[in-house]
């Protein structure tokens, strides 16, 4: 089981963000982030509520770890919702087109 600050920076990871863009949105230094991931300082609650907003998770999924997959699905879901149309579209033709693919396969 993983702790809540290597949630916070498999989240960060996962989404492919710098500990330099996160400490910008939450308003303090990337050492502080460092810190934080490294255990080495306390989540404030405030914090933690920024954290969650700018992972696209609930302040209870970094909390309580939740099963990657259902981590996954979230940050999937926020970062489609950033798209165009006409990406969205894209998307999904492309993962109709995948299934069809495994279908054939079998």
């Amino acid at each position: 089981m993983k702790t809540i600050f290597e949630r916070l920076k498999s989240y960060r990871k996962a989404l492919g963000l710098s500990q330099d863009y996160v400490a910008k949105q939450i308003g303090v230094s990337r050492t502080t982030i460092t810190a934080i991931e490294c255990g080495e300082r306390n989540v404030l609650a405030n914090e933690l509520d920024m954290f969650a907003r700018i992972y696209g998770v609930t302040v209870d999924e970094i909390l309580h770890e939740t099963k990657p997959e259902d981590a996954e699905v979230n940050m999937f879901a926020r970062a489609f919702s950033t798209l165009s149309v006409n990406d969205k579209k894209e998307i999904m033709n492309l993962i109709d087109f995948k299934r069809k693919y495994k279908e054939s396969m079998i």
